[in-house]
């Protein structure tokens, strides 16, 4: 869920590595470390090397002899970086990449526990904790996080009528709601009245969202896929009667990415859509009066929205569970955490983070976000059949709004099935 992940930026050529060596403090002495590491940046100037270059260099003052080399890559390079050095047998000491459970999946990893103290370990947000964990023992540790909420542009809905009695534009609560609003956004010449991306950039945050607002979800409460359960296909089957077929999308939603809703939306162009905080800066920049709401659901405000994290996992091939355990508690510490945070307009991962951000008025349009990641739900990352059932799901999932909803969400849940038998489950 990183910053390049969120925009759908192009590729900048990174890799850039940096190796530092420590000449005083206390600490282990003669280990290197070796870390890979994704670049945030969306430009040459504000890659991620700088970031790891300035804490990299503070480690090593503090721990003598322990020497750190980080090579940083680019998103569309980083996790095929990392297989490759583990297939090679040179595993890293530490990777932060996009997924942790296959390597889970083959013990390759420690534990969070056997790296952490108790009060690092427990200052990470409990949901991303979660997230991280497979049979109750975490092995992905949360880097950056994304909740989703609603923005709606009080210009446009003031235009078309949909308000309080205060006169105040008045966001949805209820699918029902929702189509309302939209019906009267185009009446009122609205271009995309409600945005809905269903294209292959990223459409599972926007599945998982829908599935979320019916009671559904990709998976039960014991990590079954339920792609196609009853729900699910009900909720799709909604979309499409009514967002869909009475064209309140404004464009045909198989082909709509998110970062066109978010070009739209910054454009004075879109009515409301789900979004990430990202989005804030984008719609500052168009000067939009826009508004931060709860996502709506069927039958009333969503109580837990989709959440997205990313992943910091340190492989055991080395022995360098002490080295890489210091590292990563310095990595943690809500002075490195916020200022790549702020850097990247992210959100924290952890209790004292968040905390921080809670009380620095220039974070204050991000407060809304922070108060949703405890109870926000995520991907099924602890499964190593997630990444190939996601990569299936940005081919089709767009149909499921322009045709049979039915048809196209029981071949994923075949897809996901098999993928399932077939992966492994971290020991």
């Amino acid at each position: 869920m990183d910053r390049r992940r969120f925009l759908g930026l192009a590729a900048v050529s990174v890799p850039a590595a940096m190796s530092l060596t420590a000449c005083s403090g206390d600490g282990v002495g003669g280990t290197k470390l070796t870390m890979i590491a994704a670049n945030y940046g969306d430009t040459s100037a504000n890659d991620s090397q700088a970031y790891w270059n300035n804490v990299a260099s503070a480690f090593q003052k503090k721990y003598s002899g322990i020497s750190i080399d980080i090579q940083v890559y680019d998103w569309t390079e980083v996790d095929k970086k990392v297989a490759q050095l583990v297939a090679a047998g040179k595993a890293p000491d530490i990777a932060q990449c996009g997924a942790y459970a296959d390597y889970a999946a083959r013990n390759a990893l420690y534990s969070a526990d056997q790296l952490l103290s108790v009060s690092v370990e427990a200052d990470f947000i409990s949901s991303m904790a979660d997230a991280g964990s497979v049979n109750h023992t975490q092995y992905g540790m949360p880097f950056v996080s994304s909740a989703r909420m609603l923005f709606y542009n009080k210009t446009l809905f003031k235009q078309a009528g949909i308000v309080d009695a205060q006169g105040q534009a008045a966001p949805p609560k209820t699918w029902d709601e929702l189509k309302s609003a939209a019906t009267k956004l185009k009446a009122a010449g609205v271009k995309v009245p409600f945005g809905l991306p269903f294209g292959p950039e990223e459409p599972a945050a926007e599945t998982m969202i829908w599935m979320l607002g019916n009671g559904g979800g990709y998976t039960d409460d014991v990590g079954s896929y339920t792609i196609d359960s009853p729900q699910n296909i009900e909720t799709f089957q909604w979309i499409k009667a009514n967002l869909v077929d009475t064209q309140l999308t404004g464009t045909d939603p198989a082909k709509t990415n998110r970062q066109d809703v978010f070009d739209a939306f910054s454009r004075g162009q879109c009515g409301f859509l789900n979004g990430h905080p990202t989005l804030i800066q984008e719609a500052d920049k168009g000067h939009i009066d826009y508004g931060i709401a709860k996502i709506p659901g069927k039958n009333g405000l969503l109580t837990s929205t989709l959440g997205v994290a990313d992943w910091v996992m340190a492989f055991k091939q080395n022995g360098n569970a002490s080295a890489a355990g210091k590292f990563l508690e310095f990595m943690y510490s809500a002075q490195n955490t916020l200022t790549f945070l702020k850097e990247y307009e992210l959100q924290p991962v952890t209790v004292s983070a968040s905390s921080a951000m809670r009380t620095d008025p220039s974070q204050k349009k991000i407060w809304p976000f922070l108060d949703e990641l405890p109870n926000a739900q995520f991907y099924p990352d602890d499964k190593t059949s997630w990444g190939p059932v996601n990569a299936a799901l940005k081919q089709v999932i767009g149909k499921a709004v322009t045709q049979d909803p039915s048809g196209v969400l029981t071949s994923l849940q075949r897809t996901a099935e098999a993928d399932d038998s077939t992966s492994t489950t971290a020991k």
